[in-house]
């Protein structure tokens, strides 16, 4: 049987700061991300199968990245819990924005390892995270291989 990769992208804004760096992004700032996720599999054989000849439905694979990425870190703006920022995440909170506390610190490097955990939780068993593609700016980006992480 053939394995067969297929990618899906993906793009939402998202606010963060960089609790202690020491560059331009200790400031709140935001990012037009792009993430492409990609998956593989074995196209569908059996021809009764409404999804016949697809690894997986293209909307079934956009369902679960927009419920656990998209619809979650779109327009939010993302702090460390562990850091001082909390008290300005608590204020901006208090004020009506959308915030995310997470337990990283808001880099690509680890936003990529959290998207892809909790992407790994919803597929079918029958198909694998083979990578993610986080894009940050136009020429920046951290990319997740299933391989490097086996």
């Amino acid at each position: 049987m053939n394995k067969i990769r297929i990618t899906k992208q993906f793009s939402f804004e998202t606010g963060h700061a960089l609790y202690g760096y020491d560059g331009k992004c200790r400031n709140v700032h935001g990012h037009s991300y792009r993430l492409s996720v990609t998956v593989i599999g074995t196209p569908i054989s059996n021809t009764g199968n409404v999804k016949y000849g697809m690894v997986i439905d293209f909307s079934d694979l956009k369902k679960i990245v927009k419920e656990e990425i998209v619809d979650v870190f779109d327009h939010a703006t993302v702090f460390n819990k562990n850091t001082p920022h909390v008290e300005l995440a608590n204020e901006l909170q208090d004020r009506g924005h959308n915030v995310l506390l997470v337990n990283y610190q808001p880099t690509s490097e680890m936003m990529v390892i959290d998207f892809a955990e909790k992407i790994k939780t919803r597929l079918p068993k029958t198909i694998r995270l083979h990578s993610l593609k986080l894009q940050e700016t136009a020429t920046s980006y951290a990319e997740w291989f299933a391989s490097d992480n086996e």
